[in-house]
This record gives structure tokens, sequence and C-alpha cells, in this order.
């Protein structure tokens, strides 16, 4: 296969995630008002996206009035119902799908870490809902992978095992921009946010934790959160991680005879220089002579 049916992304989720989205059924169908769908539920995730025409779904007593280039992903064991609106019918494509664990073959409730880390958050309920462009990639992704499932072709079914993949990718992107909209003009929970930023760099400042780590906890873009993060906090979260780790070294420096080169470790840095360059750029003085003056 040639290197340009394979981004460097795939390599990477392939890498890093323990759970793999596999197709259970994929279906194109077109419906008319006369078409009745008696509640249902699954133990896989459904994910229906609207070509033509505008339906009512009721998922788990919720109505959700969904039209043109609608999708929306329903999680396992919801209840739900579809019912046609539009007088000229309804085209649709459903995508059920479940996430295999590739070390022992079982399968789970949950998805890619990325994408269930955000799919979880109980805020979005039963289900989640995109609105996209009849251009976007999620689109031209799934008339691929439906296209490809009745290819009989040798690699046909590697090949739509990669797309799925990226579909996957792309959906969590679009939600994670979904969820950075969502709060850019709701003061309470961005500081809802922020604080959460804050406890976790306080129950972690010890490991080797990084900015987009801490980004990913709270599911902002590392720009984003950077910015919103600042203007609350009034440093950035680099910052706010070294002082955090430099006010603990302190604490053991005065408080312990522990080895400085251990210190270093105890606090996050990798090795004893990095923190001594730290730790006196933050108090002007080195480790050991603040230990000296504060015994």
């Amino acid at each position: 296969m040639s290197e340009n049916i394979l981004p460097k992304a795939w390599g990477s989720v392939l890498d890093s995630a323990t759970f793999i989205p596999v197709i259970v059924k994929s279906i194109e169908r077109f419906h008319d008002t006369s078409w009745h769908m008696e509640p249902n539920s699954h133990e896989f995730f459904e994910m229906v996206y609207i070509k033509k025409g505008n339906a009512v779904f009721e998922i788990s007593g919720s109505p959700v009035e969904i039209g043109p280039n609608n999708i929306i992903i329903i999680k396992p064991g919801q209840f739900h119902k579809f019912e046609v609106k539009s007088q000229t019918g309804c085209e649709f494509i459903v995508l059920s799908f479940r996430l295999e664990n590739k070390f022992d073959n079982q399968f789970s409730g949950v998805s890619l870490e990325d994408f269930l880390n955000f799919v979880n958050k109980k805020e979005w309920g039963a289900f989640i809902s995109l609105k996209v462009s009849h251009k976007n990639e999620i689109i031209n992704l799934l008339n691929r992978i439906l296209s490809e499932r009745e290819n009989p072709e040798i690699g046909s079914e590697f090949l739509n095992y990669l797309l799925v993949l990226e579909l996957f990718v792309l959906i969590s992107r679009a939600l994670k921009m979904e969820w950075e909209n969502s709060i850019k003009n709701k003061s309470p929970k961005l500081k809802e946010l922020i604080q959460a930023a804050v406890n976790y760099i306080h129950n972690n400042y010890e490991r080797d934790i990084s900015l987009k780590d801490i980004s990913k906890y709270v599911f902002l873009s590392s720009s984003y959160f950077t910015r919103a993060f600042k203007e609350e906090v009034g440093v950035s979260p680099i910052n706010f991680l070294l002082t955090v780790r430099v006010d603990r070294a302190k604490e053991l420096l005065r408080d312990t005879d522990t080895k400085i080169s251990d210190i270093a470790l105890s606090v996050g840095f990798s090795n004893q220089q990095r923190f001594n360059d730290i730790f006196k750029k933050y108090t002007k003085k080195t480790p050991l002579q603040y230990r000296k003056q504060n015994r």
C-alpha cells in the first residue's frame, strides 16, 4: 500500500490507543413519513448522519430535531426511536460500532482515549450531536467507509479499518472544538475547568507532566487553555507548575535531610541540573544556598 494512503497520525493512534473502533454494521437508507420505528437500544454506539430531510430522534425521553448535515452519536444502552418529519422523506447513513481491546479482543463500552475522555462527561447525557457541512472531512469518510465495505478487492478490509480510525480522530477533533466553543462564553464553567487544571497540577506535579497533559485533562487545545489559564490565574500553566514544584522543593530542603538530587526527582524534574536552574530562577538562590540559609 502506498505511503500517501497511510497518514502518520494513524501510526500513533494504533500505538497509543488501547481500544480500537470496530464497525458492527453500516447502512444507508431512505424513509418517508409512513415509516415508524419502535423504541430500541443497542449494546454498541450508533452514529447517524442525516444527508437529506428532517427527522426527530427521541433518545432516553429527550426529543432531538435533526436536519441535513446533522450527526447524532447515541451511547450504548440508550432507548431511542426515529420519526421522519419532512414530506419528501429522509435519507441517512448509520454506522454502528463498538470498541475492541487490541490486546485481548475483548469489547468495551468505551472508545479511543481522547474521544471518550470527552464523550463520558456527564453533561452530554445519552447522546452527542454535531453540525457539519456537506463538504466536511467526516462526511467524506463516512461515504468512503460505506463504499469500501462493499468493495471485494484485496486490502479493502484493512483500508476500511484505517478509514474508521481516521473517522474517530476527526470526530474527536470536532467534539473538542465543540466543547471549546461551548465554554468560551460561560465564565463559571471556564473557571471550573481552570480550577480542575489547578487541582490536576497539585496532584501530579511530581510526575513528568507537560502543557499537553494538563490541557488534555480538561479537553481544551493547548493554545486556548494557556490563554484562559493565564487570564484566570495570572501566570501560564507551566509557570504555575514550576512554582508548585519549587515550593514543594523549598519545604523538603528546609525540613528534611533528603539529598538534593532525590528532591529534584521527587518534585518532577528529570535531573538535578534542570532543578538547580529552575530553582535559582525562581528564588535567586541555588538549592544548597537555600537549605543553608533556612535550616
